[in-house]
């Protein structure tokens, strides 16, 4: 299963972003392998508008089938939920250790954004 992390960097060791739409990149992880791959997301911190809906256009075209992030707003935890990905909020720390919390099911999935819309 591909897991994407919201992130600040480029590899496993990295600190997970707060941000989903506005998060510096994206490291998308096979939860099986933990071959990975970064995707930079720059395109979409300066957006005014339509951050998250980027973003998650981006992260559905890579495959993942989670999101781990610190916060989702409620345009993007729409355009996720409709791609059928499964979104768990309020993740810290590096993106290895989500996805080992992922793989034990120690993180629970949201039913709903968890900040407001144009939330930075």
């Amino acid at each position: 299963m591909k897991i994407a992390v919201s992130s600040k960097g480029t590899d496993l060791t990295s600190e997970i972003d707060s941000r989903f739409g506005r998060a510096a990149f994206f490291v998308v992880v096979d939860s099986e392998t933990l071959e990975f791959t970064a995707v930079e997301n720059t395109q979409n911190l300066n957006l005014p508008q339509g951050a998250g809906i980027q973003s998650s256009k981006t992260v559905a075209g890579t495959g993942a089938e989670i999101v781990v992030t610190g916060n989702c707003g409620p345009k993007a935890f729409t355009a996720l939920s409709a791609a059928g990905i499964r979104i768990a909020v309020g993740c810290t720390g590096r993106v290895i250790d989500a996805v080992q919390q992922c793989k034990n099911g120690l993180l629970s999935f949201a039913d709903e954004a968890n900040v407001e819309g144009h939330w930075i």
